[in-house]
């Protein structure tokens, strides 16, 4: 895995976590603040945080680490898949689905 690809897995880590963190002092802030009905009202699953979104680099790190292992053709046909040529032609909203279809480029080897 390339710096960039680790650095990133890290920041998402930490973020995950962060919002973990920020879920449990939400839900310990409502079990003592001492009213009752607003406890159960607003209660937040901890795993509802709003996930951070993937951005153009992440993607790229991930792309660019496949193909540098030799997996150039498999991440040419999934970008076709996308319908781009190049990765900066893919609508935002693609960048999860895309990236959970590269974690499985070089898995068989």
């Amino acid at each position: 895995m390339s710096k960039m690809a680790e650095m990133a897995q890290t920041l998402e880590e930490l973020r995950t976590a962060a919002a973990s963190i920020n879920a449990a002092a939400d839900w310990l802030y409502q079990q003592f603040s001492g009213d009752d009905n607003s406890t159960q009202a607003t209660k937040v699953p901890a795993k509802k945080e709003a996930k951070p979104e993937l951005m153009l680099e992440d993607v790229r790190a991930v792309l660019a680490e496949k193909s540098r292992t030799g997996h150039t053709a498999e991440v040419r046909a999934l970008l076709k898949k996308y319908g781009a040529a190049k990765l900066s032609e893919i609508d935002p909203a693609n960048y999860e689905a895309l990236m959970k279809d590269a974690e499985v480029i070089g898995n068989g080897n």
